[in-house]
């Protein structure tokens, strides 16, 4: 492994053994992990006996952390980026940190992995060879907008939502995009994981009448050309 590098390593999203023996090499040599989520990093760590030291690295401490962190890359150390789940900066930080990396000639890794989005994807039964990525739709300010944008676009579109945002997502979706072909999989790797397929109204109907709980990815058969 070079000097002062910054890795960015995929971790499991559900199952803890979907790691591959690269990452846990990497996780062993580098000098820091930056977690978005100590806690959580540490029962990954555990179970493969990875002692690297942890620091925090998440949304609301991303521009400071950030410096930190590049002054230790500029010192010639090796550091580790992972998030909560999947592979880093995929609707999680780390832009702020591999943009400063490599405006200072730092190398940047990718040690890929798990990822949700083509987890999802790819078992969904719709087209995967063109597809747009959205990550979580805007709350308030520009969701409309881009929900018209996106009722215009041929390719599959994938997005993330959290279960307490679902059924109103899959309505906005209804309401713009017409009733097209869609699949909700939630808890992927994991005990309990699904795959809801159906019509927007149909997946609607569905959680309507059972709770949504775990994490989604949405997926949408794109607009049928003329």
């Amino acid at each position: 492994m070079k000097s002062g590098g910054l890795y960015l390593v995929a971790t499991p999203i559900g199952n803890l053994e979907d790691i591959t023996l690269r990452a846990i090499k990497v996780l062993k040599q580098v000098n820091l992990i930056a977690a978005e989520d100590t806690r959580h990093a540490a029962i990954l760590l555990r179970k493969y006996a990875i002692e690297t030291p942890l620091v925090s690295y998440y949304e609301q401490n991303e521009e400071r952390r950030s410096r930190e962190l590049l002054e230790r890359l500029i010192q010639g150390e090796q550091i580790a980026l992972i998030s909560d789940a999947g592979t880093p900066l995929l609707s999680d930080p780390g832009y702020r940190l591999v943009q400063k990396a490599l405006a200072n000639d730092i190398q940047v890794v990718c040690i890929p992995g798990a990822s949700a989005l083509l987890a999802g994807l790819t078992a969904s039964g719709l087209p995967v060879n063109r597809f747009v990525f959205e990550g979580f739709l805007p709350k308030k300010k520009g969701r409309q907008t881009l929900l018209k944008k996106l009722a215009e676009e041929e390719r599959t579109v994938v997005i993330y939502e959290s279960p307490f945002r679902l059924i109103a997502t899959l309505k906005d979706l209804q309401v713009n995009l017409g009733n097209r072909q869609c699949v909700c999989a939630r808890e992927l790797t994991k005990l309990h994981e699904e795959y809801v397929r159906g019509t927007i109204a149909e997946v609607l109907e569905h959680f309507s009448q059972h709770s949504p709980r775990g994490e989604f990815v949405i997926i949408v058969a794109g607009k049928e050309k003329a």
